[in-house]
């Protein structure tokens, strides 16, 4: 009664294909959204908009490129970080030696460079599958680092192979604040997330799944193997390739091959999982959780240190913190598979029948 009141009707079926159809859902999406854009800037100090909400944007981003491949298409991959890589030196090189193209176009560009690559990895998707396919995209993360690190071109003939990222200029406006950071990178995802909620209620969408419950019932009603496949690559790895852009360019300030190592791809794989496979929603909240929980283990033993009087290394912290991370990935691939986007729709069940028992 509380989320859905009585007399929600549709009349038309443009109404009824809204994306999103309850009322709810869209006052609490204009007021989030109205919050994050106006609010945060205004409210968020640096170390918040810098260390903190701008990194989980961006992983939010990869998260979602990779549920694009894994939750909905069921093509699993270990490549992301890679993906990100081609993302983040080649808006440097774009930036770089077209310099009057502007940083917008080329991060497109970088993206579309990197949805490249991922349909020449995702080939062998054709052929194989599951734990084979992931074996296949692994071997992407070795060979674009290989890659990045012995052609000197990528990197300009950095002999260290780190480079500090370009300035961000935007219509003539410098971008070198944190809350200007913030702003553009909260505007690159909330447009590329709104655009994967309409992808994913097309006819590209429902080919996709099709694709991951059954390819062969797929393939048998006339929906194309290849093209399926290799687009689903292609658009995971174009949102990849955006992200690692942002992450080189509005978070670390540096692109460098060290960044986005195969503990990047993992920490996204993660974020799927505890958020919710083949869910929109489960990125951010997955991308929320993997973002703050080191924070707040911290603070906890911070305040057990206070509490007790003894003194908690920060090795035992670290280690701690793999431990839980391990635990609770086994926890919601046993307990629940579709993460904490299952629990929050379960609550929302919950609500719109309140008070009334379930």
């Amino acid at each position: 009664m509380l989320y859905r009141e009585s007399g929600q009707f549709k009349s038309t079926y443009a109404e009824d294909q809204q994306i999103f159809p309850i009322r709810q859902d869209r006052i609490a999406m204009a007021a989030l959204l109205l919050v994050a854009f106006v609010a945060v800037p205004l409210l968020g100090d640096q170390y918040w908009l810098s260390a903190i909400l701008t990194p989980f944007l961006v992983f939010a981003l990869a998260a979602l490129g990779l549920n694009i491949l894994t939750g909905y298409a069921g093509q699993l991959s270990l490549g992301t970080a890679a993906f990100m890589a081609v993302g983040a030196f080649m808006a440097y090189n774009f930036v770089l030696r077209l310099p009057w193209l502007g940083i917008l176009p080329s991060f497109v560009l970088a993206g579309l460079c990197a949805a490249l690559v991922g349909v020449v990895f995702g080939l062998p998707s054709l052929r194989i599958k599951g734990f084979y396919l992931a074996v296949a995209t692994l071997a992407c993360q070795f060979f674009v680092l290989w890659a990045i690190q012995r052609w000197g071109w990528i990197t300009n003939h950095s002999s260290s192979g780190v480079i500090t990222a370009q300035k961000i200029t935007l219509l003539g406006y410098p971008i070198n604040t944190p809350a200007t950071k913030y702003l553009l990178t909260l505007a690159i995802v909330a447009v590329l997330a709104l655009a994967a909620k309409n992808l994913m209620r097309s006819e590209t969408g429902r080919a996709f799944m099709a694709v991951r419950d059954m390819d062969v019932a797929a393939s048998v009603i006339g929906i194309p193997m290849m093209k399926t496949k290799l687009l689903a690559f292609a658009i995971s790895s174009f949102y990849c390739g955006v992200a690692g852009a942002l992450y080189a360019y509005t978070y670390l300030g540096t692109v460098e091959p060290e960044a986005f190592t195969l503990d990047l791809s993992f920490r996204v794989l993660f974020m799927v999982i505890i958020g919710g496979v083949g869910s929109i929603l489960g990125c951010f909240l997955g991308a929320a959780f993997i973002t703050l929980f080191p924070i707040f283990l911290s603070i906890a033993s911070k305040a057990l240190e206070t509490a007790l009087g003894i003194e908690i290394s920060h090795a035992l912290v670290s280690n701690l913190e793999s431990i839980i991370f391990g635990g609770l990935i086994i926890f919601f691939l046993i307990v629940e598979p579709n993460g904490l986007a299952r629990l929050w729709q379960i609550t929302k069940e919950k609500l719109r029948l309140w008070p009334f028992p379930h």
